[in-house]
C-alpha cells in the first residue's frame, strides 16, 4: 500500500469513528431528554444506534460522559473565546464579551454534532437532574479554577499570590450559575433567552455590589 492509500485509509477509519462517537452521542441525549437521564440504559443508546456496549465503551467511559460531551465542547468554545479577547480588555470585560460571544457562536461550534435545540434541552436537562447537576456543579469549580489561571496569565499577575483573578472570575462563574438555574425553570429555553438574560444579570454586577438599593428620599 502506498503512503498515499494509508494516509487515506487512516482518514477514513477516522471519519467512521467520529461519526459513530457522534449517533451514539445524539442517541443518549435524546433519550435523556425524551425519558429522563437515570432511566435510560446502555443498552438502549446502543441499540438505537445499532452497535453493541463494547462499542460504546470505546468512545465513553460511562452515561456522564455522554451527559456532558457537548458541554465541555460548549466549555472549550468559551474558553477559546476568551483567549481571542484584545489584551487591553479588563479581565470582566473580556470574560463578558467572550461568553455573549459564545452564545452568538453556538450553532458553529456544535451543529457538527448535535442540533443547538437539542443541547439546549440537554443543558435544561442538566439543571433539572439532581444527578447531573452535582456533576456540573463540580466541572463548573474546575473550569473557575482555569478561567482564574487565564486571567492571570492575560493580566501577568500570578495567580497563587494575587486573589483578583479567582474573585473576578467567582464574580462572573456565580452570575452564569445563577442565569443558568433561572433559565433552566423558565418556559423560554431558546439560546436567545439565556443570552439575553446573561447579559442582563452581568451587567447588574457592579451596581448589585456598589451601587446603594435604597432610594434616595
Amino acid at each position: 500500500m502506498t503512503d498515499a492509500a494509508a494516509a487515506t485509509g487512516g482518514g477514513l477509519r477516522e471519519r467512521k469513528k467520529r461519526r459513530t462517537r457522534d449517533a451514539l452521542l445524539r442517541a443518549a441525549l435524546l433519550l435523556f431528554v425524551a425519558q429522563g437521564y437515570e432511566r435510560t440504559t446502555v443498552d438502549e443508546i446502543t441499540d438505537a444506534v445499532e452497535v453493541s456496549q463494547r462499542t460504546f465503551f470505546r468512545y465513553f467511559a460511562n452515561k456522564e460522559e455522554v451527559a456532558f460531551a457537548v458541554q465541555e465542547q460548549v466549555e472549550s468554545h468559551f474558553v477559546a473565546a476568551l483567549r481571542s479577547r484584545p489584551a487591553g480588555e479588563g479581565p470582566f470585560d473580556a470574560m463578558r464579551a467572550a461568553v455573549l460571544d459564545a452564545w452568538d457562536t453556538l450553532d458553529e461550534a456544535i451543529s457538527e454534532v448535535v442540533p443547538v435545540d437539542l443541547y439546549m434541552r440537554t443543558y435544561q436537562l442538566i439543571e433539572s437532574t439532581p444527578a447531573l447537576l452535582a456533576v456540573h456543579l463540580r466541572r463548573s469549580t474546575e473550569l473557575e479554577e482555569r478561567v482564574a489561571r487565564l486571567i492571570a496569565e492575560r493580566e501577568g499577575v500570578d495567580v497563587d499570590a494575587d486573589p483578583r483573578p479567582r474573585v473576578a472570575v467567582a464574580a462572573f462563574t456565580g452570575v452564569m450559575r445563577v442565569t443558568g438555574r433561572l433559565w433552566g425553570q423558565g418556559e423560554d429555553t431558546s439560546v436567545a433567552a439565556i443570552r439575553r438574560m446573561t447579559e442582563t444579570y452581568l451587567d447588574q454586577i457592579g451596581p448589585a455590589l456598589s451601587a446603594p438599593w435604597r432610594p434616595s428620599v
